[in-house]
């Protein structure tokens, strides 16, 4: 675990010359990269409560669950139209809750900002947790759907919970093992699976656990990935399980890179698997884009996207603005 003071300063370059100047908690001197280039940010994931989280990210100008937050919940109104019912949600890699807090409480992602990192005085974890329980007292009934959450990291897993964000919640790591009877259990039911940046890292493996483990009838699916990570693994995992995949027009901004080095590794990486980066991670935000999959014969009153369903080329992508 690395404490919040321990800072380093982060610079990209955009296509103008603009110089964009970043600081994340992280150790002096001790920049860690993962296999595809992005550096290891692993820490703030495993804090007992999300100041470190939104005190990293806020510099990065970190935006996916924003972006995201329409997306996802065009898609609960959607299963609500066919299926007559709210859905029961997983999101995968859920952390804090932070997707879920953004649907159950129609908070923006600025608005979490604020709570968790404001300026001047750090609060404790037990005063955000008391303003978290009450702020979804106060949302009670505003959104009736069922939240639940997956993830490996039991100090993020435990505040989502103990916020009230996540109605139940699933503390594994599913690329190893298949689910425990109790996990199982708690899979069960599940109608929607999203999540908003942890594929890449999470493979197919753990999405065909999931879809298995939620039972006969398979649930709908919304993923944003980057770029860098191919989603082909997963679609022809999902086709196998009777899925149809939709690749929504348009790319999305995930976030700043944090050095120039991290942008020169991921620019390495996105040659490899062949994606052109030009006039998109070349200019110094990292990408992602939005995989919808249902099960074959599933009709839908309209489309969980505003543009048309085809694959976006990499060279035709235009970046979806904020919304």
């Amino acid at each position: 675990m690395y404490s919040d003071d321990s800072r380093y300063s982060a610079e990209t370059t955009d296509s103008d010359g603009t110089t964009n100047s970043s600081e994340a908690a992280y150790p002096t001197g001790t920049r860690r990269f993962d296999d595809s280039g992005k550096i290891s940010l692993d820490h703030i994931y495993t804090q007992p409560d999300p100041h470190a989280y939104f005190s990293t990210l806020r510099k990065l100008d970190y935006r996916i669950p924003q972006l995201a937050k329409p997306y996802f919940s065009q898609l609960i109104r959607e299963f609500r139209m066919v299926r007559g019912r709210p859905p029961t949600v997983l999101d995968v890699g859920c952390s804090y809750g932070i997707n879920a807090a953004l649907l159950r409480c129609d908070v923006t992602f600025d608005d979490l900002h604020e709570r968790y990192a404001p300026p001047g005085t750090r609060p404790t974890r037990d005063v955000l947790l008391a303003r978290d329980r009450e702020l979804v007292r106060s949302r009670d009934g505003l959104e009736t759907s069922r939240f639940l959450g997956l993830d490996s990291s039991g100090p993020a897993i435990s505040y989502a919970s103990a916020a009230g964000f996540l109605d139940d919640a699933v503390h594994a790591n599913l690329e190893d093992r298949d689910p425990t009877d109790a996990e199982r259990e708690r899979l069960v039911g599940t109608d929607i699976v999203v999540s908003t940046g942890c594929l890449g890292y999470v493979t197919e493996r753990t999405i065909a656990r999931v879809a298995r483990a939620a039972g006969e009838r398979r649930p709908w699916m919304a993923h944003f990935v980057l770029r860098m990570f191919p989603f082909e693994p997963v679609e022809a995992t999902l086709a196998g399980l009777g899925y149809e995949t939709v690749h929504v027009n348009g790319v999305f901004r995930q976030r700043r890179f944090a050095s120039a080095e991290e942008q020169s590794l991921v620019l390495d990486t996105l040659s490899t698997v062949g994606v052109d980066p030009r006039g998109l991670e070349a200019e110094g935000w990292l990408y992602a884009q939005l995989h919808i999959s249902r099960p074959r014969g599933v009709t839908s009153p309209s489309t969980a996207h505003p543009a048309s369903g085809r694959r976006p080329a990499a060279t035709s992508t235009r970046p979806v603005p904020p919304g």
